[in-house]
């Protein structure tokens, strides 16, 4: 159960397998499909069931986070099927770069996207990510053309996705689309570092200290003076 991964209190499943490879995960153990534990689409929808007055009193519902989702868009499907049959808020946290995984079918049950866009320049999101910032781009159209509502999330890491240049694209990017009703500015963290150290997996940013709240509220006021609702 979390409060930060969309609106009310929510119930957050994290899918296991990911194309990016992002410096800062914090969720490292979600990267190998193999890695997960199998769970059947039923099972799932009846541990969602016994909470629907939890989220009915505080208008929550159920994320599909990961890893990245749309690895696994037919277990998805199933899923977000089953939780709005059940009147249930759903929401997906993705990075977009799958978007093409998403069958309108799918999304024809998405509440709200949690749209991770990493990087504003090409060069920079490949260095964080290993993959190409372009089909983020294309999926948050795509949701805009489908009246899905958005949070754009972006996360503000020192020496690596801090500069002005580096922003100010994703401030251009979002200020047009209709559905964003939100962008959240994420200071860095080291919260996955042990993760990191436990898998044996080499981590580049040990000496990456958090940006100050003053560098993280003159980004959110870049956002901000474009018209968009920014936390």
């Amino acid at each position: 159960m979390t409060a930060v991964d969309g609106p009310g209190t929510r119930m957050t499943t994290f899918l296991t397998g990911c194309p990016l490879r992002c410096l800062y995960c914090h969720n490292p153990d979600t990267l190998k499909m193999r890695d997960g534990k199998p769970v059947r689409a039923d099972e799932l929808l009846a541990r969602i069931k016994r909470y629907r007055n939890v989220f009915k009193a505080t208008k929550g519902g159920i994320t599909l986070s990961g890893g990245e989702v749309l690895m696994q868009p037919a277990f998805a499907r199933r899923i977000l099927e089953g939780a709005k049959e059940m009147g249930i808020h759903t929401c997906l946290d993705t990075s977009g770069n799958l978007g093409a995984n998403a069958s309108d079918e799918l999304l024809a049950n998405v509440d709200l996207v949690l749209l991770d866009v990493k990087s504003g320049l090409p060069e920079t999101y490949k260095r964080v990510t290993g993959q190409e910032l372009e089909p983020t781009l294309v999926f948050g159209r795509r949701l805009a053309d489908l009246g899905i509502e958005t949070w754009i999330r972006f996360v503000l890491v020192p020496g690596l996705t801090d500069a002005d240049e580096n922003i100010r694209p994703i401030v251009e990017y979002a200020a047009p689309l209709s559905n964003v009703s939100r962008v959240e500015v994420l200071p860095f963290h080291q919260m996955g570092r042990d993760k990191w150290a436990e898998l044996g997996i080499p981590y580049q940013l040990g000496d990456v200290s958090p940006p100050s709240h003053e560098r993280t509220e003159e980004v959110r006021n870049m956002f901000r003076a474009a018209g968009l609702t920014t936390y």
